[in-house]
């Protein structure tokens, strides 16, 4: 049996309510453009599906439509965590339909995607991380990259945090700094000696760059704030220039912070905390204990593990 939603007298169109749905996630819900981006790319999808195939807009879709495009993505090879997006999507959607009363029923609410297996992203060991971030030289883009690097393994931070950083989000003599995650969420985290150094340093030259009202922490040659573009293009630059093969994008150094981290400590609580996960869940995912250590931490405090002295 499908759930078919009906809509209000108002009869709003299609258009008109996908631009307030954008309008409230980024003015009441305060998304990021990364996210915002998302949303209306699966909207728009699903949106061009149902006219392909039923002629219908994104009003008069049912249970059964949103399972269908569903199955029709899967076939294609698309994954489960990318499917499960989507479907977030069309579920946050259609539960603001609903609370503005222009639907009754969320058509995609109870349907889920098809489960994948979790993968775990790579991590670097620390001889490669060392070999990475020993950059040479002090020519200014060098010295800034060195600053960006270090501070991406020190904190754990992720591309869009390190990249919206401004100078009043440090503080080099606490050697902390505050972060703005997900959700607008911030957080303090600790920053290393030698990302300290690096950031010193940094600040040093920054004045050679930096247009003279710029607040950005780390800018373009342009003396504007960097984009997550040109931070990968530098990181995929010093892999290279540095000797190492293998491919590394920024969230393999967050990833490293995190396993690094928790090996030593064994802490999951405090690793969430300081990757800024909402869910313990998702710390899971982004960490790897071999089976060895998890049995020591499992013997030494389990109570129905430890033995009897």
């Amino acid at each position: 049996m499908t759930t078919s939603p009906t809509t209000s007298p108002s009869n709003a169109s299609a258009e008109v309510l996908l631009q307030q749905f954008e309008d409230y996630l980024q003015h009441e819900k305060r998304y990021s453009l990364h996210t915002l981006s998302g949303y209306k790319r699966d909207l728009k999808q699903f949106s061009e599906w149902l006219i392909e195939k039923d002629n219908d807009n994104i009003l008069a879709a049912d249970s059964l439509s949103v399972r269908n495009w569903i199955a029709s993505l899967h076939r294609q090879g698309i994954g489960g965590k990318t499917l499960q997006r989507k479907l977030s999507s069309l579920r946050s959607f259609y539960q603001y339909l609903v609370r503005k009363h222009h639907l009754k029923n969320n058509p995609a609410l109870d349907i889920r995607a098809p489960k994948t297996a979790r993968t775990l992203p790579g991590t670097l060991d620390a001889d490669t991380l060392t070999q990475l971030l020993d950059i040479k030289g002090d020519d200014i883009l060098a010295v800034r990259d060195r600053a960006m690097m270090e501070l991406f393994y020190s904190s754990g931070l992720r591309l869009s945090e390190l990249v919206g950083l401004d100078i009043e989000s440090i503080d080099l003599e606490e050697c902390s700094l505050r972060a703005i995650g997900k959700g607008n969420k911030t957080r303090i985290l600790p920053i290393g000696k030698k990302a300290v150094e690096a950031l010193k340093n940094w600040l040093q030259r920054r004045v050679e760059m930096a247009d003279v009202e710029e607040s950005s922490l780390f800018v373009s040659n342009r003396g504007t704030r960097i984009s997550t573009r040109s931070v990968q293009q530098r990181l995929d630059y010093w892999r290279k220039k540095q000797g190492l093969e293998q491919h590394i994008h920024p969230h393999k150094l967050r990833h490293s912070f995190a396993s690094h981290i928790l090996e030593s400590s064994g802490d999951l609580r405090a690793v969430q905390e300081l990757l800024g996960h909402a869910d313990i869940s998702t710390t899971q995912i982004y960490t790897h204990l071999d089976f060895q250590h998890l049995a020591k931490v499992y013997d030494k405090a389990h109570p129905r593990a430890r033995k009897k002295k």
